[in-house]
């Protein structure tokens, strides 16, 4: 049921549709609820997976991940970031909580500045730049996500009050700033390797992740 904090919404959203998506996780087959969204933007396009289970609370404040794209990461599992390891550990406490979701933004590739220029920040990386220091060689912004539509999806869902699993201060306030309320910050943990250590450090000293 939506309250009236959502009514009061008026959504932006060009088109959705839905369907019953049967997934395997973990050696399970789960059955979840999956609705694509497109923005006004043609090239914003969103996937949003809801688990809730049969006992869940008609008022269960729901478990969210509001997840980037990463096709290296999240096809290929490059080490060189960690957004796999995000992406399951978010998937695990999603499918196992009363309510949950993930958000899929595939155009946030490279924090936003696309798969080419990912690519290009890497081959710099590779000589000695950090993620922040590369993006701002190839003339490109440090992070160029926005989370309007994700705020819209969450609105049309009836879910404007969340807890949201990141461990990016910026994506809570951005969330925040669209209207959302959350009511709590859920950590994403996950183990360094040799490959994204400093990968993971340049987050949480440059860009203020807490990790």
């Amino acid at each position: 049921m939506k309250s009236n904090a959502v009514k009061s919404v008026v959504l932006d959203i060009d088109w959705s549709a839905q369907t019953i998506l049967p997934i395997e996780f973990e050696g399970r087959e789960l059955t979840l609820d999956a609705r694509a969204y497109q923005g006004v933007d043609p090239a914003s396009q969103a996937l949003a997976l809801i688990h809730r289970a049969p006992d869940a609370a008609a008022n269960e404040t729901p478990l969210v991940r509001v997840h980037s794209g990463c096709v290296t990461g999240d096809i290929f599992h490059s080490l060189k970031c960690d957004c796999y390891q995000q992406l399951q550990a978010a998937m695990k406490r999603v499918t196992t909580a009363p309510l949950g979701v993930v958000i899929y933004l595939p155009y946030h590739e490279g924090r936003g500045i696309g798969l080419v220029n990912k690519i290009r920040a890497y081959a710099l990386q590779d000589q000695g730049l950090d993620t922040v220091d590369a993006n701002i060689e190839i003339g490109a912004p440090i992070d160029a996500r926005e989370y309007d539509l994700s705020a819209q999806i969450l609105f049309d869902l009836g879910m404007p009050e969340i807890r949201l699993l990141t461990n990016n201060p910026a994506k809570v306030e951005a969330l925040k700033a669209q209207g959302i309320k959350v009511v709590e910050q859920v950590p994403v943990v996950t183990e360094p390797s040799l490959y994204n250590k400093r990968y993971l450090e340049t987050k949480r000293a440059r860009m203020a992740h807490k990790i």
